[in-house]
Parts: C-alpha cells; sequence; structure tokens
C-alpha cells in the first residue's frame, strides 16, 4: 500500500505545481495587457 501512495504523490505533484504555476502566469499575463492598455509600466 505503501508503493501506491508514493506513487500517486510523484504523479500528482507535477499538476499540482503546474496548476499553481498556471495560476500566476495568467494573473500576470492579465495585468500586463492591462497595464500596456493603459500606457504605464507593469513596474
Amino acid at each position: 500500500m505503501t508503493g501506491f501512495w508514493m506513487t500517486l504523490y510523484v504523479l500528482v505533484w507535477p499538476l499540482i505545481t503546474l496548476s499553481t504555476l498556471t495560476v500566476i502566469v495568467r494573473a500576470f499575463v492579465k495585468e500586463w495587457r492591462q497595464a500596456r492598455r493603459e500606457g504605464r509600466p507593469i513596474i
């Protein structure tokens, strides 16, 4: 049973990381587009 949970953990961890990274990148792109539209720097 321990092998099953370890395998599940190893397979799910990249999905959790990818989901988090996707949320961060989407928010950044949204803010960047809005800043360009308003003519101001993002920083």
